[in-house]
C-alpha cells in the first residue's frame, strides 16, 4: 500500500498555489449546473479548513460559484427586481440613493466579503459627509451661483444628510443583500446587523379649524383656480397626487347632472340634495425623474369610495363650470386629458406648481404656513376634534394601517388637549 488517499467522485482537491494553496470542490450552482467552488489560503491548513466548510454548504443546497460585487448585483437587482414590480417612485428612489450613497464606497468590493464593520463604518461615515462636497453639487452650479465648496476660498456649506436619508440608505443596502441571501449568494445579511441612531417621527403641523376655514374662505373669495382641490385636500384628507390625478370619470354625480333637463340646467341648486355624489380615489399623478405619470393609487384601501359633503359637491360643480368655459376659450388649443384639475388650456397641474400655490395661498390667508400632506394630517385632526371614531376616520383617510391612523395622523389640537386638562384639573379640584 501506498498510503496515498483516494477521494471520491466529486470532493476536490488540494494543491499549491503561486505563495499559498488553493482547493476546489465541485458544486451545485444556482442555476442547477455543475461546477468548480475554488478557495485559497496562506497555509495547508486554513485551506483545508475552508475546503471542509465548502463541503458542507454543498450538501446543504446550491452554491455559486462567481460571487458579483456590490455595483454588479445592485444594477441587477434595481433592474431586475425593483424597477418590474415597484412603484416607478420606488425605483427611482432606490437607484438615487444606491447611486448617490452606496457605489461610491461599497461598490467594488465582493458580496461575500463585505462585514459588518465595512457597512458599520460607511453608514457612520455618511452621516458625517457633507455630500455638497462629496457629490459636487457646488461645482455644477455656474460660476456667479457657486456659494461653498467650488468658490476660490471653499467654505464647507455642512450639507449633512438627515437621520432619515442614512436610514433610507440603509434600508436599500439591506433589502437588495436580502435577496442575495434568497438567491444563496450570500449567508447572512451584514447590513441587517449594523446600528443606527434612534430616528425621531417628525411631529407634523395642523391647523385649527378656524385656520382652515380662514385659508378655504380666502381661496373662494379670490376665485383661486385651485380652490376646489383645497377642498378635497382639507375635508377627505386627499394626498397631493391623488387630487391632481383625479379624473372626472372617478366621479359619480348620482345622476344629478341628468336629471335637471326641465331646469335647462345641466347641476340643478333645486335637485342636489336627491342625488348623493361619490368620488373614486383611483388615480394619482406623480413626477419621477421628468417623467409625469398618472397610475393607479398606493394601495387598495386608497381607492376606496368617498361620499361627499356638500362643500365637496358644490366646489367641484364650480370646478367643472370653470373648466367648461376654459376648454371654450381655448379652442383647438385645449387638451383632453379628463383630469379634474387643469391648467388653462387642459394640461395637468405640475406637482411642484401645486405647492407653490398652496404656499402662495397660505401666505394671502394669513395662516400658519405648512405643508400639502400636513393638510391630510388636519382633516385627521378635525375628525378627532369633533369624536370620530377611528375606525371611521381610517376609512375616510384610507390607511392600508389602523396604527398609521392612530399613532402619526390623530393627534389631538392643543385646544382639545387644554380642554381635557381642565375637564380633569376641575374633577381633582375639592
Amino acid at each position: 500500500m501506498t498510503g496515498k488517499r483516494t477521494r471520491a467522485n466529486g470532493e476536490g482537491s488540494i494543491f499549491p498555489y503561486r505563495n499559498g494553496y488553493a482547493a476546489y470542490v465541485w458544486v451545485t450552482k444556482p442555476d442547477g449546473k455543475r461546477g468548480r467552488k475554488w478557495v485559497y489560503g496562506k497555509t495547508r491548513e486554513e485551506v483545508h479548513n475552508k475546503w471542509i466548510k465548502l463541503h458542507q454548504q454543498a450538501r446543504q443546497g446550491p452554491v455559486a460559484t462567481k460571487v458579483p460585487t456590490v455595483g454588479t448585483y445592485l444594477a441587477y437587482w434595481l433592474g431586475e427586481v425593483i424597477e418590474p414590480n415597484r412603484a416607478p417612485l420606488t425605483y427611482a428612489t432606490y437607484e438615487t440613493l444606491g447611486r448617490l450613497y452606496i457605489l461610491p464606497e461599497l461598490g467594488s468590493k465582493r458580496l461575500d466579503r463585505l462585514q459588518v464593520r465595512d457597512v458599520q463604518t460607511w453608514i457612520n461615515r455618511i452621516a458625517k459627509t457633507c455630500q455638497c462636497c462629496a457629490q459636487g453639487k457646488d461645482a455644477n452650479r455656474p460660476e456667479g451661483k457657486r456659494r461653498c465648496c467650488a468658490k476660490p476660498i471653499p467654505v464647507c456649506c455642512q450639507d449633512y444628510p438627515s437621520a432619515r436619508t442614512v436610514k433610507g440608505v440603509r434600508a436599500v443596502l439591506r433589502s437588495a443583500l436580502s435577496y442575495a441571501q434568497t438567491e444563496e449568494l450570500i449567508s447572512k445579511n451584514v447590513a441587517a446587523l449594523v446600528t443606527l441612531p434612534p430616528l425621531r417621527k417628525r411631529k407634523g403641523a395642523a391647523w385649527s379649524s378656524e385656520e382652515a376655514r380662514a385659508f378655504l374662505e380666502s381661496a373662494r373669495d379670490s376665485d383661486d383656480p385651485l380652490y376646489a382641490a383645497y377642498v378635497l385636500v382639507l375635508v377627505l384628507g386627499l394626498r397631493k397626487g391623488e387630487v391632481l390625478g383625479a379624473t372626472w370619470d372617478a366621479l359619480d354625480w348620482g345622476g344629478w347632472d341628468r336629471a335637471c333637463h326641465r331646469h335647462g340646467e345641466q347641476f340643478c341648486e333645486h335637485c342636489r340634495d336627491i342625488y348623493e355624489v361619490t368620488l373614486h380615489v383611483d388615480k394619482q399623478l406623480q413626477r419621477v425623474h421628468r417623467r409625469l405619470l398618472h397610475r393607479e393609487t398606493k394601495t387598495e384601501e386608497s381607492a376606496a369610495p368617498l361620499p361627499l359633503p356638500d362643500i365637496c359637491v358644490t366646489a367641484l360643480r364650480r370646478q367643472y363650470l370653470r373648466q367648461q368655459a376654459n376648454a371654450r376659450t381655448a379652442g383647438s388649443a385645449w387638451h383632453a386629458t379628463n383630469l379634474i384639475f387643469t391648467t388653462r388650456y387642459g394640461r395637468p397641474v405640475e406637482p411642484r406648481n401645486f405647492y407653490r400655490s398652496w404656499q402662495a395661498r397660505c401666505a394671502r390667508a394669513t395662516v400658519r404656513k405648512i405643508s400639502v400632506h400636513d393638510a391630510r394630517r388636519t382633516c385627521a385632526s378635525l375628525l378627532v376634534d369633533l369624536d370620530v371614531h377611528p375606525r371611521i376616520a381610517m376609512a375616510i383617510l384610507r390607511h392600508a394601517d389602523f396604527s398609521i391612523t392612530m399613532e402619526i395622523y390623530s393627534q389631538a389640537s392643543p385646544k382639545a388637549t387644554r380642554d381635557a386638562l381642565k375637564r380633569l384639573g376641575a374633577r381633582l379640584d375639592r
